[in-house]
């Protein structure tokens, strides 16, 4: 499941990317083949923390299961 990281909640997706340029039609992040496409990986500090992604808004975007 694709959720947006805050300080000290987790919110879902369609609250935030709605309103982006970059989401697909749907207003979902553009998640393909295990990779966000409208952002870039962010350098992992520990190897338990699932990857995370810097949107093209700013928000940091992670695939927890």
């Amino acid at each position: 499941m694709l959720v947006i990281l805050m300080d000290d909640q987790l919110l879902l997706p369609q609250k935030v990317c709605q309103s982006c340029l970059m989401a697909d039609q749907t207003g979902q992040p553009r998640w393909r083949q295990g990779r966000l496409r409208c952002g870039r990986l962010v350098e992992k500090l520990s190897d338990t923390q699932p990857d995370q992604y810097e949107c093209q808004m700013g928000f940091r975007v992670a695939n927890i299961e």
